[in-house]
């Protein structure tokens, strides 16, 4: 309770609950389409789409937004061209969007530190306008995955039986790439561009490790998520360590516990 006395305490938990919360639903859809990689190239881009905000003088998160789902429909377009592979285009895009946000750092006079709070995360820093954008957004992602969830759904689990109701598959992947770039430029205030897409597959790939039921795959992965955000959290108050790598760590060791579980399981089953 004593955390919780503290106004950037207070801020930085809701903002991590609702982070965590959008990581661990629509986290879900892109373990099961196998997007992973895809995550971590647009968490990347978004490095480029901050600099160029900071640049232009123009707020960074928004910049990144417009910049980050540019570029994971840039990637998919290409890719559905059939002129390169999945990830040979994500490479691509991966390494140029980076070394466009070097280029422009290196054009802008000054040098701002909050450029560190969005490589490394800094989830104490949260603002109330970050808190704002990070509702609209995740308000956005919400209303999105449910009013399009059994779309998304077959279009994942079962393509062809998709694609012969008449499905619209690009648009279902394309939004489902730009829900990615949104969840990831409001992720980067918390864990930082480097660790964003960990929130975005851990949990997910967790609670597969337990079922194979949808509904229940999803509980699972919001459980581990909220209770490892909450949990990495307060551990990195008290223990005085980085708070997006405490709630990262604490994450993967859910994760492997999980999976050193189910195969004590499996060995044990035949023999029962």
């Amino acid at each position: 309770m004593e955390i919780l006395q503290l106004a950037f305490m207070q801020r930085a938990l809701l903002i991590g609950l609702i982070v965590g919360a959008l990581g661990a639903t629509l986290g879900v859809f892109v373990v099961l389409k196998r997007l992973s990689f895809m995550g971590a190239g647009i968490s990347h881009a978004a490095f480029g789409g901050i600099a160029l905000g900071y640049f232009l003088g123009w707020n960074p998160i928004l910049t990144a937004v417009i910049f980050c789902v540019s570029v994971g429909i840039g990637i998919s377009m290409l890719i559905e061209s059939n002129q390169i592979k999945e990830d040979t285009a994500v490479g691509v895009f991966f390494t140029s969007t980076m070394a466009l946000g070097i280029l422009l750092i290196g054009l802008k006079k000054g040098y701002n530190i909050d450029l560190f709070g969005y490589l490394f995360g800094n989830i104490l820093a949260v603002s109330r306008e970050d808190l704002i954008i990070s509702l609209v957004i995740g308000v956005i992602i919400t209303f999105s995955l449910y009013f399009f969830y059994k779309e998304l759904t077959l279009s994942i689990l079962d393509p062809e039986m998709a694609r012969v109701i008449g499905l619209p598959l690009n648009f279902l992947n394309y939004l489902l790439v730009s829900l990615i770039a949104l969840f990831i430029v409001i992720s980067v205030r918390i864990v930082g561009i480097i660790l964003v897409s960990a929130l975005l597959t851990i949990p997910a790939a967790t609670a597969l490790r337990w079922s194979k039921n949808l509904k229940k795959v999803l509980a699972i992965s919001l459980i581990d998520s909220l209770g490892c955000t909450a949990g990495g959290l307060t551990l990195s108050y008290y223990l005085d360590t980085a708070s997006g790598a405490t709630i990262v760590i604490l994450t993967t060791l859910v994760f492997f516990v999980s999976l050193l579980l189910n195969i004590v399981n499996r060995k044990i089953q035949p023999t029962a």
